[in-house]
């Protein structure tokens, strides 16, 4: 069953690039009231910009004071900002793994608990946050991205138990992968030539760079999104990609532990 929401107002981050750019695109033509919220404050051709860092407590309040002075409402929030950090666990330095997930977990919490007050006050709303198959899969040499995906998994599932009583829904969406710039983007720890991991790591990432590069149109992503949104009963995860990928994740839940290590092995670079 579809639950038209057009003519609504949705907070779409990381909207400036990527997954949250298409996705930003793909709302606004469905009808959306979209306000595309980044660092720089990016606007799209139909969609106006905000700026907002959601490593900042203060950067997501004064942006959220904006919002509600501009349009009064707020139905839902879509969460996409995020980077990727590669490298071996061991290598990584801690300070580099607590920005990775400054920005994909609690940039993400930032902004929900932001929203939250605006959905009760609209007596419900949507919360749909951009998680990736690698918080499904524990992904070799992006340990801290898996990490932040998977924690995000946990706050979501929980989160929705308590925000249910208030008509409003918590989805996670599980990309798997697509060709965006997040590739190009993607920060790498530097290690020294003798580094034990090296040759594995340069391996897996080599892998994982060819697949996203491969990868599947993010225009997929943004239909799921627009999917969810219209319907009247989402549901609580979606993984969405290449259907090897996809497989991925039922393999992991069907198969003993040790088969589908050896199967997924190959597919990881490692």
């Amino acid at each position: 069953q579809e639950c038209p929401m057009n003519k609504s107002v949705i907070l779409v981050t990381g909207a400036s690039a990527g997954i949250g750019r298409e996705c930003a695109n793909r709302l606004a033509s469905a009808g959306w009231t979209v306000i595309g919220a980044s660092r720089r404050g990016t606007a799209g051709t139909s969609w106006r910009g905000l700026t907002m860092d959601v490593d900042s407590d203060d950067s997501v309040s004064e942006a959220f004071d904006h919002l509600l002075k501009d349009h009064g409402q707020l139905n839902a929030v879509l969460t996409c900002a995020g980077w990727g950090l590669a490298g071996a666990a061991e290598n990584t330095p801690i300070e580099s793994a607590k920005a990775q997930f400054e920005t994909n977990f609690w940039g993400a919490v930032r902004v929900v608990h932001a929203a939250l007050p605006m959905l009760r006050e609209q007596r419900g709303g949507r919360a749909v946050l951009m998680s990736s198959i690698g918080g499904i899969l524990g992904i070799p040499y992006q340990s801290f991205y898996s990490a932040s995906k998977f924690a995000l998994e946990g706050y979501a599932e929980s989160l929705a138990y308590e925000v249910a009583p208030f008509n409003i829904h918590v989805t996670l969406v599980e990309p798997g992968n697509f060709r965006t710039d997040f590739t190009a983007s993607r920060k790498k720890v530097n290690v020294d030539r003798d580094d034990p991991y090296g040759a594995a790591c340069e391996k897996a990432i080599t892998v994982m760079e060819r697949d996203e590069v491969g990868g599947a149109d993010p225009a997929d992503v943004a239909r799921v999104v627009d999917k969810i949104l219209r319907s009247k009963n989402p549901p609580r995860r979606v993984s969405v990609g290449k259907f090897d990928e996809r497989m991925g994740i039922m393999g992991k839940r069907l198969l003993p532990y040790r088969l589908f290590e050896r199967a997924a092995k190959g597919s990881l670079g490692v």
